[in-house]
């Protein structure tokens, strides 16, 4: 249980960090701008429409007496709705990260450089990074939407669907969102989708305390968009946590 007070404290000191550090909170608030107003588009979109996505998904119970015809067409309108929410909070990160690619680099560097004194660089062109970081974002789309079309299917279990169901659903959220945030540290480091997975899987507790509450808070609009940056910063320390790299304060001292 220890790990889920360590996870939460890397998400709370990498928010005090962009707050001591003004010009890059400020400068990492742009690309969650962008994408944020793309995805309120989208929800937007999504909400006036689900009812008749509903009614076109249930042809079959058009002649179904009140209330069994309502109340198997609100669950599933707000099925639809949560699931779209779902994979808004999870490919809102990808997408912000995609944009914002050159200053959360940056960012993360710099707190690898206030922590241990140097950063991790790939070596890689700016495309190359690009491109890689697109297709892992799609490789763990594919993963997560492989649960999330589980979770949409055990939501109509009674009692447990509506209890059970949403726990896991922000249990993978906030694992996902932790893989997506410690990819920016870690792939400098030059470790691959599959190693960084590994990586993950040895401490999940952890994982979970720094991505569960960062996932809730993501639900809340705007707020995503200012917790961004301290999200990048703390993902790399939580990255340095999982390496069992040292701050530049804890290194002991060279041997005369």
């Amino acid at each position: 249980m220890r790990d889920l007070g360590a996870g939460l404290g890397h998400l709370i000191k990498g928010q005090r960090w962009v707050v001591r550090h003004g010009r890059w909170f400020g400068l990492g608030l742009l690309p969650g701008l962008i994408t944020l107003v793309l995805y309120a588009g989208a929800l937007v979109g999504l909400g006036y429409g689900a009812d008749d996505l509903a009614d076109w998904a249930t042809p079959f119970a058009d002649d179904w007496s009140s209330p069994w015809l309502g109340l198997l067409r609100n669950t599933l309108t707000v099925l639809v709705f949560a699931f779209g929410l779902f994979l808004a909070v999870i490919t809102f990160t990808a997408v912000t990260l995609l944009v914002g690619q050159p200053f959360y680099e940056s960012l993360s560097e710099e707190v690898d450089r206030a922590e241990g004194g140097k950063a991790p660089e790939s070596g890689l062109p700016l495309w190359r990074e690009l491109w890689i970081s697109a297709r892992d974002s799609v490789r763990i789309l594919v993963r997560v939407a492989l649960y999330a079309v589980l979770l949409f299917a055990l939501g109509f279990v009674p009692v447990a669907g509506q209890t059970v169901v949403p726990l896991l659903g922000f249990c993978v959220t906030g694992y996902f969102l932790a893989e997506e945030l410690t990819a920016v540290a870690l792939q400098r480091r030059g470790m691959a989708l599959k190693e960084r997975l590994a990586l993950l899987r040895g401490r999940r507790l952890l994982i979970l305390g720094f991505g569960v509450p960062l996932g809730l808070a993501f639900l809340v609009p705007f707020v995503a968009v200012f917790l961004m940056p301290g999200a990048v910063a703390g993902a790399t320390l939580l990255a340095r946590d999982l390496l069992g790299e040292e701050s530049v304060g804890t290194v002991p001292p060279p041997r005369p």
